[in-house]
Formats: C-alpha cells, sequence, structure tokens
C-alpha cells in the first residue's frame, strides 16, 4: 500500500499542475518533470527499441537454427551416407539444435523482461518536504516492487562512475550516508559523457550536494 499510494501521489502531482505554467519545466526527451521544489525523472526501463529487435531477432533466429537441427536428426535417415559422414551429419544437427534452444531460452527472458517492464519506474525529489523516493518494477515476487526512501539530509553527493574500453560503462550514483551508493540510471543505458555530466550537475545543483567521479 505504502508503494501504490506514493505511486497515485506522483500521479497526481504531474498532472495536477498546467503545461504553461512558469515554474513547472517538462522535459519529454529525458522524460523528467520539474517544478521550483520537485524533480519527478521517469525510468523507461525493458520496454526499449533495442530490446524489441534483439528479442525478435533471437526468437527468429533460434527457430531457424531448431529447424536446420531437426531436419538434420530426420534426415539422416534418409539420406544414405557413410557411417562416419552419418555421424558428422548428426553431431550438427545436436549442435544446431542446442543453439536453437539456448536462444530461445534468451529470447523468453527479453520477452518477459519487456512484459512486465522490468526496470521502469521513477526517481521524485522533493525539496519541500525532505524527501527522496525512488520506484522501480522488478520481475514478479518478492521485489516487484521496488520502493526505496530517503531523507534529503542524509544525501552526501551525486557520484559518477565511468569505465571506459570496450565495454564502457557510465552510471550515475547517490551517495547515502549510512545506506551506501544507490543507482540512479541504468548500465545499459550507454549515456554519452557530456549527457550524464549535465544530468549529474542539474541534478547536484537541486540537491545542493557535491558531484564526485570515480
Amino acid at each position: 500500500m505504502r508503494v501504490t499510494s506514493e505511486t497515485k501521489k506522483v500521479k497526481s502531482n504531474f498532472f495536477g499542475y498546467s503545461l504553461n505554467s512558469n515554474k513547472m519545466q517538462l522535459d519529454l526527451v529525458c522524460m523528467s518533470w520539474r517544478s521550483e521544489s520537485i524533480w519527478i525523472e521517469f525510468i523507461v526501463g525493458s520496454r526499449k527499441i533495442s530490446n524489441f529487435c534483439w528479442a525478435f531477432i533471437l526468437f527468429f533466429g533460434s527457430l531457424g537454427f531448431l529447424l536446420v537441427g531437426t531436419s538434420s536428426y530426420l534426415g539422416r535417415n534418409l539420406i544414405s551416407l557413410f557411417p562416419s559422414q552419418q555421424i558428422v551429419f548428426f553431431s550438427q544437427g545436436i549442435v544446431m539444435s542446442f543453439y536453437g534452444i539456448a536462444g530461445l531460452f534468451i529470447s523468453s527472458y527479453l520477452w518477459c523482461t519487456i512484459f512486465w517492464n522490468v526496470g521502469s519506474g521513477y526517481d521524485r525529489f522533493d525539496r519541500k518536504e525532505g524527501i527522496v523516493c525512488i520506484f522501480r518494477w522488478g520481475f514478479p515476487g518478492k521485489n516487484h516492487r521496488i520502493f526505496l526512501r530517503f531523507l534529503m539530509k542524509d544525501i552526501q553527493s551525486i557520484r559518477i562512475e565511468v569505465k571506459e574500453g570496450i565495454y564502457a560503462r557510465r552510471v550515475l550514483y547517490m551517495e547515502i550516508r549510512g545506506q551506501g551508493a544507490v543507482p540512479l540510471t541504468r548500465t545499459d543505458e550507454n549515456l554519452t559523457p557530456r549527457e550524464i555530466e549535465q544530468k549529474a550537475a542539474e541534478l547536484a545543483y537541486f540537491l545542493r550536494v557535491p558531484i564526485e567521479v570515480f
């Protein structure tokens, strides 16, 4: 009930202001809503174009591998081959079938994350009440609704973690006294250095806390 009431409160706050108000800013690119005392950042989650594309590619690709592997297994009795060639033919069919089944499992996992929109939610920063609320949707079960609530006075800094290389990663964290670092962005968002620096600077200015870079 705590999460549900908070979710309703965010919706009422969002639709309770006129879009023409000078005290409010709606950023459709970053999916954020701001006023003088409230900042609500909406998180997209797993329902992204890239995830849809990968789910389709893996699904149809896996079906192709599975079809070829099954055909190889069934066709070995229909083609007159030497025993050694039959073994090779049969082994290739098993490998293709294995790739097909594995791909279907991965594709099913992606479709589940898309269906439940895992990772979506919002970050709500309220300077008037001095409270920060973080909400995320997870997989069904105990952690289906993840809700964190902090006092704004316990926020020590906004931290940027940058790892360059082949698998570059740029993540934005919020350092909470006694709680450690809480991630505010996903590791797969692929934000550019300028985007994450701008986001960190705006949030740090809003919260009146320093920025740390690691």
